[in-house]
Parts: structure tokens; C-alpha cells; sequence
């Protein structure tokens, strides 16, 4: 059981102008190395509910180039984590970013089943209002049974995320 304080919050504009300000700073050392740096995940949805938390993926060509990647990251405050279980995807952590909104930064090459998972979830809401007003109320509700259990709580909204994934991908 985790312990991080789980907490959803309304839509919030900001978080587009977040994003942005981080990627400019990824962008300063990542330049010619990446094909591009993707805003994922909840915060990159208008109107969807949220963990006040931006999801970034950047986007290489293949698994060979990830350690230049990995050492441009470490040149401004990065640290490789390893996939944390989940293959396709490399997650990264940070020191000293406290002018930026917090973040979850991941490397994943462009063929990446879990890169095409997050593109394709985020764009799939990004078209449907629907979905977005019930992937919120799900989100709320799982933050309200789950206060203080992130692993129950990704696990109560993963039902409905695989539905929209395969959705997207019909």
C-alpha cells in the first residue's frame, strides 16, 4: 500500500503553461536527440479532473540513443530509475525543480506499446467529452475511497482506461 496523499482537482489552464515551461528546459539539453517531448496523462486533457501532477513523455527514436538522453537528463538534475516494471517506458526522478510544477518524466522509444498507450488514451479523451466527464468522476471517486493509496487507486480507475484504450485502438 502506498502512501502518497491522493489528491484530484478540478481542470486547471496552468497546467498547459507547466508543461511548457518544463519542456523549454528539457529542450535546452535534449535539442537534436529526441523526436519530441509529449504531454500526457490527465493534466494534458482540457476539462479532465486531475492529480495536479504533469505526465511527460520524451519521445526517442529507439533504445539505442536512450543513454545520450540519459546523460543530457543528468546534466540538468535527472536520475535514470529504470522502467519501474512497466517495459517500454524509462522513468526518471529529480533534485532541485522546485521552479516547476512536480512532474513524472519518462523516456520511451517511438514503438513503444506503453508510449502508444498513453498517445492514444490522451487523445482518445482529448475527443470525446463524455469520457472525460466520467474518467473525472471515476478519478474523484477513486481519490475519496483511496485517500492514501495510490496503488488502490490506479487500480480502481484502470478498468475504465483499458476500455478507452481499446476504443481508441478499434
Amino acid at each position: 500500500m502506498g502512501t502518497k496523499h491522493v489528491v484530484v482537482l478540478p481542470y486547471d489552464e496552468a497546467w498547459k503553461k507547466d508543461f511548457e515551461e518544463i519542456k523549454a528546459e528539457l529542450m535546452a539539453v535534449l535539442g537534436g536527440l529526441v523526436l519530441s517531448v509529449e504531454h500526457v496523462g490527465s493534466t494534458s486533457v482540457p476539462g479532465l479532473a486531475a492529480k495536479p501532477i504533469i505526465d511527460i513523455d520524451v519521445i526517442i527514436e529507439d533504445t539505442d540513443c536512450f543513454e545520450k538522453v540519459k546523460t543530457a537528463l543528468e546534466t540538468i538534475g535527472y536520475q535514470h530509475e529504470g522502467d519501474l516494471g512497466i517495459p517500454g517506458r524509462e522513468a526518471f526522478k529529480y533534485h532541485g525543480k522546485e521552479h516547476l510544477r512536480k512532474h513524472h518524466l519518462y523516456v520511451c522509444a517511438k514503438d513503444s506499446d506503453e508510449l502508444k498507450r498513453h498517445l492514444s488514451f490522451r487523445d482518445y479523451l482529448r475527443t470525446h467529452p463524455d469520457a472525460v466527464k466520467e474518467y473525472g468522476r471515476i478519478k474523484e471517486e477513486g481519490a475519496r475511497l483511496y485517500p492514501y493509496d495510490i496503488d488502490s487507486y490506479i487500480g480502481y480507475k484502470a478498468p475504465f482506461i483499458q476500455k478507452c484504450v481499446n476504443k481508441a485502438n478499434s
